[in-house]
This record gives structure tokens, C-alpha cells and sequence, in this order.
């Protein structure tokens, strides 16, 4: 029998937004909702293996319902527009997989289900609804089951007749009484005054409508009877809004709903576009795909001649070495510091050589270990940074980089996230080349193929190689980024190589100790919650904390999920003043975390052989210019806990008696503002040295410095930070816990205050619809293709990108600055201090006792002259013994 899905897209969405945590991909586009309904979705697909799929859509805020009550789903607040932006995407997503979505102006998307479901059932198809909406319950019969969604959106819970019967003792029909009954605050539906489920239900056993329990009043007494002669009406018109209508009209055909399966070649670029990479692996699509379409079938494999390197043709090489113009190092597994080399490829234009790793470590390969070292040949390749780590730990010294292609392609378009050689060479239309995946298969198929198939893969990389480098080269000079790639990106390549191979010393006692602490505070806590509560329970059950904090102290239910009472962080942080108890739980979770995120985290990650963790810098990873660590990520350590900040005791220097030092930019974000916004009023905050949030307080609330007290400040704070990153009134709502009308008119406030700030975001509104992207101070370009989208929420999206990438990018820029003028410094000294880490806005060394006063003088003065901007830099620096005592 053919098996229709019916989902109702706007309940799973907003399900999805809510249920999942913040992801962004790296244009910055939200797309977390997006994220949570397509996982939803292909598990649908997997299980019930449906011959036709809908998704049904409300086109609009208004429908027939409000032309007999006004007020309906009046008391919602505005769709957060991170939200929003996510409708579309979904509509594009749903036509990359060949799925049917429909929308119909004037009817929600209930009305449109009931519809199709009632034309599906009189057509002999089996149907599925899915929605998180009980009013669907009422659509249910023999043919149509309707699954809610629990957990968020991540389970289902199927209704038939059966399942109505026994959950409500009700038939489906009865849901509308139900509601008509007690309403749905949600909807704005009044229902009738102290009638909830419990006595709705009741009530409808008894009399089995909301028409009869009308009529049967004289059967009541008390205030429930009072109450449902008083609100008659409103029982009525509830029960008609409850009422899903079942005639709308529909111009699609079953045909059109026809679920042929996903195609890859349509499905996967849109969730590449996303950055689902989870979901490109368990659907098995690869790279290749793209590639050859990119490439319209027109450009197809070439044939390539590899001489495998070994005793009787390493001279012939060594003779060629000073020629060569491309090379590559194959390494697998996603850390370079543990990573495997499979082999090398040099090449010119007229040969490949391909060198095994096992020769390139024996004896007679000393030549080539001797140029790849040697800094006076310059080299060109792909991912040079992670060459030099992987040959680093084979003991094998790496120099010379020049042009490292995956940072070019990255400078020229950072929001491009197929940026491997086969997606390279696919978008220049140069001869294709097979993804990894396709060669060595991915996760438990990966497999090191034998010496051809291995040499003939490199040798097409570096032919591609070869005749990508002429293509960025023209378009980096035509960019202007030339002094961005080869002064600051290629040298900072280097340095970062250098600061991972050194690592940083972690004093393993401490921080076992530290564990241990935690450990105590935590049985401590566990102790003192228990007493509260009265009894022993298992604090990590969501189940077990509800029961206790609801059910056994009563607490006000903020949150329910399908599951029962929701205690997230958001919930617990607005129950925090009703009862002791929930403070203690609220540390218990945050020391929990620091516990088995970094403390254990944290022992696993150090290497052995060095006793340090040695991090790895990811240059081509945010579209601001931002640097990623990973392995393990030190830009995440939480500072704003004294819990988080004691982390930090456990990175030492590695030699006796030295000490760490670090020096952190102070405000860098808002001095660019300052200075791209030309406003005169933030600079003058930053020229005179003023606290620049006691300064936005004063001049948003229109008071002197004497009269700014910290709430003023801390909301000054939030706005100051929340322009740098384009944050909604949703968003600054959220961080202030005021309502979204509140914190609109804050930042109107800020705006008329900062004038020179809202030009500014005029103007570059206006530059980016004009060229199409934005730029840091140093070139550096941000593409927005949206930014002239019809779709309001895409565009508006793009809008507050084009606003926050020049100051975010501009920020990145200078630390980067920096560092490369840091690195030059100390050699220019002959000092033995060592530059450690980049933490955001931070840089950590360790230096010997001999040199901490030049340090101390030269770090900062570095620091702050990296860019001249209209405003002064400021990077205060400290130091001591470990990390914590420099901070």
C-alpha cells in the first residue's frame, strides 16, 4: 500500500530551533532548526519508507480564524529572526531532496494536512502526520495516524484511534471538545476559565461534547458551573478555532508528492552549503559529485606519468629538486601532530615524483630531507602548515613555504566550504581530480591503497597544483590581497607551526589535583542537594530533577517537554530564586563539566613524549580571519568561573624557573568601531581612556558618570559587545532578560547616541549590496551573495554580516599583525622567550627570568603599534609562574 508523510513544517522547525543548541555555518547563517528537522526527516524517510512526502507550510501570519477572533495566537511574541531566516533554507532544502512543501495564504499548515490527509484516505493511502501539535490528533482514523514529537523533535510517539482511546479515553473527534474545553494559551484560544485537562476530560466522559456539557450546566454546581454558563461562548468560538479545516484549496496532485528518493547530486551541494558534514557521511555522499558537476562532465580524469623515487631513480630527482614547483605531503588522521604520511609528491611541469614515506626516512633519502629543509628553496603546495607538523614529528625539518594554496583559496573566498584540491580544481574547470574519499574510502572503509593507485592520486594533485597557483596568483594581486597572503598569512603559517610543535608545559599533578578538588566540591554539592530535597536521586536524570524540583517542592513548572518538566540551564537560572537548592544544582552541572571536559579532557591530550599538549591552529576555518584550535581546543577554557579560570594553574613554562607571560587587548572589537565608524563619541572615550561602558551608559540614559550604576553598566556592556556581532533585539532580550519591545528600544537608544555608528552601518550596507562582499582594514573580503536576496530574512541576515565582518575581521587581523611582528621582534633581539599560544585577543609566551623586563616593555609596545587606527590600541600584559597567576 502506498504510505503518504504528511509533516507540518512549521511545528518541527520550531521545534527543532528550540530543541537544539546554537550552530551557525561559516557564512554565519543559522541553522540549527534547519539541522534538527532534516535529521528528523531522513529518519522518517529510513523508517517508514514513504512512496510520497509533503511538508506543509503557514504562508502568513493572518488566516480565516482571525476573521471571527481577532486575538488569535495573539499572545505570541515576534519569531526570533534566527529563527526566521531558517524558513527558507527549509523550502530550499526540502527542493534539493525532491520533496513536495506547499503553503496556502489565509489557512495554516494543520489545515492544509487535514485536507491532503482526508484526500489520501479516500484514495486507499496509508498517512502519516507528523507534528508536534496535538490539535492533529482530531485528523486521526484506521488510515491516518498522527506521531508527535517528544524530546524536542528527536522521538516520535504514533497515535491511532487505539492510542487516543487509551491516553484520553476519548475518540479522535473529541480532541476539538477537548480544546474547546481548556483551551491552548498558546494559540491564544480562551477555552473556559479553571478548566484543564484533568476536568476537560472529565467533563467529556461525562457528556461526551462541549455542546452537551453546555447544555447539561443544571448537572454542575460550584465555580465550575458558574464558569461554563459565564464563558459559554468562549467554549464555542474555542472549539471552532480548535476545528482544523478540512476543504482547503489544494493545486497539488499526489503525483507531485511522489518521493523518488534523495539524489546526490542535488541533495548533497545543498548540504554542503550547510555544512552537515555529519549527514553527507551517513548518506555516503562524497566530494566527487560536486566536482564533476562543477565542471559540467566536461572536463574528465588525465592521464598523469609518476616515477616512484627509490635507489636506481634518485638521482634523477635530486638533478630535478631545484625545479620543482609544487609539493604535497598525503598525511591521514585529523590531527597532524599524530597524523600518518603515506607519501610525497614533487612535480614540475614535465614530471611527477612520488616519495613512499619509508624511503623518505631511510638513508639514502637525506637529499631530499636536506631541501625540504633548507629555506633558500622556496616551496609551493597544499596545507604546507599541516606538511610541517606531520614531517616535524618524523623528525624531519620543513622550510621554505611560500604559497600554500588552501590559504589562498580561503583569502580569495572564506565562505567557500569545498576548498580540497578536487573541489579546487572542480571550480577552476581544471582536469578532475577524485576526492580522498572516493580513493581511500571514508571512516572504518579507509584504506591506504596499494603504490600506483597511491601515486597516480598524488600526481594528479600535483598537477592540479600546478596550474592552480598561476590562477590565485592573478586573482590575489587583482583582490589587492597580496600583502595580506605573503606578509601576514604565509608568515603566520609558520609561526603558529612553530608555537604548536613547542606546546605548553602542563604540570599533571596540578591538575590531577585539581580533579580531585573538583571531585570534593562536587560530593559536597551533591550532599547539600540531597538534604534540600529530602531524599537521594540521580542529579544527572532530567526525569528524577523534575519530579523532585516540581512535583516534591513545588516549584513553578516554567518549561514542559513531551517528556515531562524541562530542566535546562534557562530553566533552572529562572527558578534560581524560588529555592536554595537550585543554585547548588546550577554549580553542580558547571563543575561536573569543567571536570570530565578538562580535567580528564585534558590528561588524555598530553603527549607522552614532551609532557605538554601540543594544540593545532586552523587558519582556514572562520569567515572573520578568527584562528580555530583543535587538539584540544585552549580558546574554549571557560575563564568567566574562578572554577574555570583554575584551569589555567596547570599550564606551566617548560623550563625552571621561568615564567609565563601574557598580554591581552583591551576592548580591541569596539576601537574598531571606533575607528571605521569615525564616531566621535566612542573616541573620544577611547582617546581620553574612559571605561567605555561606563561611557555608552551615560550617554544611552542620558546621566552623568556619578549616577551609572552596574545595571546600567552590565546593559551597556551587552549592547556595546552585541553590535560588534550583530545581535537582535532577540538576542540582546535573551543576554539582558528583558522583553524584545525593551530591548529594541536599547539599542534605538545606542543608536542615537552613536550616530556616527549607525552611519556607519548604513554605509556599509550600501558598499556591500553595491560590490557584493566586505572587507577588513587589511583586504581581507567576507562575500555575501544573499545580500540582495527578495527573502527578507536571508537579506537581513546578510545585513548584520556586512555590519560585524569588517570590525570582527579587522580585530583578527591586527592580533594576527602581531604575532608576525612578535615573532620578528624576538629574533631581532636574540631572545630565548617562546610565543606559546593565541587565545581571541590574547597572546601567551614563556620567557626566562633574564628577559621578563624586556618582555614585559616589548610585548605591549609591539602589540599596540600592530595597526594604526584614529583611536589608541591597548594591550595590558601580566605574568607569573603558571597561567592563572599572569591573568
Amino acid at each position: 500500500m502506498e504510505k503518504l508523510i504528511l509533516i507540518d513544517g512549521n511545528s518541527i522547525i520550531y521545534r527543532a530551533f528550540f530543541a537544539m543548541p546554537p550552530l551557525n555555518n561559516s557564512s554565519g547563517l543559522h541553522t540549527n532548526a534547519v539541522y534538527g528537522f532534516t535529521n528528523m526527516l531522513l529518519r522518517l524517510i529510513q523508517d517508514e519508507k514513504p512512496s510520497h512526502i509533503m511538508v506543509a507550510f503557514d504562508a502568513g501570519k493572518v488566516t480565516f480564524r482571525h476573521e471571527g477572533y481577532e486575538d488569535y495566537k495573539g499572545g505570541r511574541e515576534k519569531t526570533p529572526s534566527e529563527l526566521t531566516e531558517q524558513f527558507p533554507l527549509t523550502r530550499e532544502l526540502l527542493d534539493s531532496f525532491g520533496i513536495c512543501w506547499f503553503e496556502q495564504p489565509g489557512y495554516e499548515a494543520d489545515d492544509i494536512i487535514g485536507t491532503v490527509s482526508k484526500q489520501a484516505e479516500e484514495a486507499g493511502k496509508e498517512v502519516l502526520v507528523v507534528t508536534g501539535d496535538k490539535d492533529m490528533l482530531q485528523v486521526v482514523s484506521d488510515k491516518v495516524k498522527v506521531a508527535l514529537t517528544r524530546k524536542g523533535i528527536s522521538e516520535v510517539e504514533p497515535y491511532g484511534p487505539q492510542e487516543i482511546k487509551e491516553r484520553y479515553g476519548l475518540i479522535p473527534e473529541q480532541i476539538i471538545d477537548l480544546k474547546g474545553l481548556m483551551g491552548d494559551a498558546s494559540d491564544n484560544i480562551p477555552g473556559v476559565p479553571g478548566i484543564g485537562e484533568k476536568t476537560a476530560l472529565k467533563l467529556l466522559h461525562q457528556f461526551g461534547s462541549v455542546e452537551e456539557v453546555l447544555a447539561r450546566t443544571d448537572e454542575l454546581k460550584g465555580k465550575m458551573k458558574e464558569n461554563l454558563v459565564q464563558h459559554a461562548e468562549d467554549a464555542r468560538l474555542s472549539k471552532r478555532l480548535a476545528t482544523i479545516h478540512r476543504e482547503v484549496p489544494i493545486d497539488r496532485s499526489f503525483d507531485d508528492m511522489i518521493f523518488r528518493g534523495l539524489k546526490e547530486e542535488k541533495a548533497a551541494p545543498m548540504l554542503r552549503k550547510l555544512e552537515f558534514k555529519s549527514l553527507l557521511e551517513r548518506l555516503a555522499f562524497g566530494e566527487g559529485t560536486e566536482a564533476s558537476e562543477a565542471a559540467d562532465g566536461s572536463v574528465e580524469l588525465e592521464e598523469v606519468d609518476v616515477t616512484v623515487v627509490d635507489d636506481t631513480t634518485l638521482t634523477e630527482l635530486v638533478k630535478q629538486l631545484p625545479k620543482i614547483e609544487v609539493m604535497y605531503v598525503e598525511s591521514h588522521g585529523d590531527n597532524p601532530h599524530q597524523a600518518e604520511v603515506m607519501g610525497l609528491i614533487l612535480s614540475t611541469e614535465e614530471q611527477h615524483f612520488f616519495v613512499s614515506n619509508e624511503f623518505l626516512l631511510s638513508e639514502a633519502a637525506k637529499p631530499i630531507r636536506e631541501w625540504l629543509a633548507d629555506p633558500q628553496h622556496p616551496k609551493a603546495g597544499y596545507d604546507l602548515h599541516r606538511a610541517d607538523l606531520a614531517l616535524y614529528w618524523q623528525e624531519i625539518s620543513f622550510a621554505g613555504a611560500e604559497h600554500d594554496i588552501q590559504l589562498a583559496a580561503y583569502l580569495l573566498d572564506p565562505t567557500d566550504n569545498n576548498q580540497t584540491i578536487s573541489g579546487l580544481a572542480a571550480k577552476y574547470k581544471l582536469p578532475s581530480v577524485p576526492s580522498d574519499d572516493e580513493v581511500y574510502g571514508k571512516g572504518a572503509k579507509f584504506k591506504i591503497p596499494d603504490q600506483e593507485t597511491l601515486s597516480r592520486h598524488l600526481a594528479r594533485k600535483g598537477l592540479a597544483m600546478l596550474r592552480l597557483i598561476p590562477l590565485q596568483k592573478e586573482e590575489l594581486k587583482k583582490n589587492e590581497m597580496n600583502r595580506l597572503f605573503y606578509e601576514l598569512e604565509m608568515p603566520l603559517s609558520r609561526i603558529l607551526a612553530d608555537m604548536e610543535k613547542q606546546g605548553i608545559a602542563v604540570n599533571r599533578e596540578a591538575l590531577a589535583e585539581l580533579g580531585r578538588e573538583f571531585e570534593a566540591q562536587i560530593e559536597k554539592l551533591e550532599t547539600r542537594i540531597y538534604e534540600l530535597a529530602g531524599l537521594e536521586f540521580n542529579l544527572n536524570s532530567p526525569k528524577q530533577l523534575g519530579e523532585v524540583l516540581f512535583d516534591k517542592l513545588e516549584l513553578p513548572v516554567v518549561k514542559k517537554t513531551k517528556t515531562g518538566y524541562s530542566t535546562d540551564a534557562e530553566v533552572l537560572d529562572k527558578l534560581a530564586p524560588y529555592h536554595e537548592i537550585v543554585q547548588f544544582i546550577l554549580e553542580y552541572r558547571q563543575l561536573a563539566k569543567l571536570k570530565s571536559t578538562y580535567v580528564e579532557g585534558l590528561l588524555k591530550e598530553i603527549r607522552p613524549d614532551t609532557g605538554k599538549v601540543h594544540t593545532y591552529y586552523r587558519q582556514t576555518i572562520a569567515a572573520t580571519g578568527r584562528l580555530s584550535s583543535q587538539f584540544p581546543n585552549l580558546q574554549n577554557i571557560p575563564i568567566r568561573l574562578e572554577e574555570g579560570r583554575k584551569i589555567r594553574q596547570v599550564f606551566v613554562p617548560s623550563e625552571e624557573g621561568w615564567h609565563i607571560l601574557a598580554a591581552d587587548y583591551s576592548q580591541i572589537e569596539l576601537r574598531v568601531l571606533a575607528h571605521i565608524s569615525d564616531d566621535k563619541g566612542l573616541q573620544e572615550a577611547f582617546l581620553h581612556d574612559m571605561d567605555i561602558h561606563t561611557k555608552t551608559a551615560m550617554d544611552v540614559f542620558g546621566v552623568t558618570q556619578d549616577q551609572v550604576d552596574a545595571n546600567m553598566r552590565r546593559s551597556a556592556k551587552a549592547v556595546n559587545f552585541g553590535i560588534v556581532y550583530g545581535i537582535s533585539d532577540y538576542g540582546l532580550s535573551q543576554n539582558l532578560h528583558i522583553t524584545r519591545k525593551e530591548a529594541a528600544h536599547f539599542i534605538e537608544q545606542y543608536f542615537e547616541a552613536f550616530q556616527g555608528v549607525r552611519r556607519y552601518m548604513d554605509e556599509i550596507v550600501q558598499e556591500a549590496k553595491r560590490d557584493g562582499y566586505v572587507t577588513t582594514l587589511l583586504e581581507r573580503r567576507r562575500y555575501l551573495p544573499e545580500i540582495n536576496a527578495s527573502n527578507f530574512n536571508l537579506r537581513s541576515f546578510a545585513e548584520r554580516t556586512a555590519m560585524n565582518t569588517p570590525i570582527q575581521g579587522t580585530a583578527a587581523d591586527i592580533i594576527k599583525l602581531a604575532m608576525v611582528m612578535m615573532d620578528e621582534v624576538m629574533r631581532k633581539h636574540g631572545l630565548k622567550s617562546r610565543m606559546l599560544l593565541q587565545v581571541h585577543d590574547e597572546l601567551v609566551f614563556e620567557v626566562p627570568p633574564e628577559e621578563l623586563e624586556t618582555m614585559n616593555k616589548l610585548v605591549p609596545e609591539t602589540m599596540e603599534k600592530a595597526l594604526k587606527l584614529s583611536v589608541p590600541l591597548k594591550a595590558e600584559v601580566s605574568s607569573g609562574i603558571n597561567w592563572y597567576e599572569a591573568k
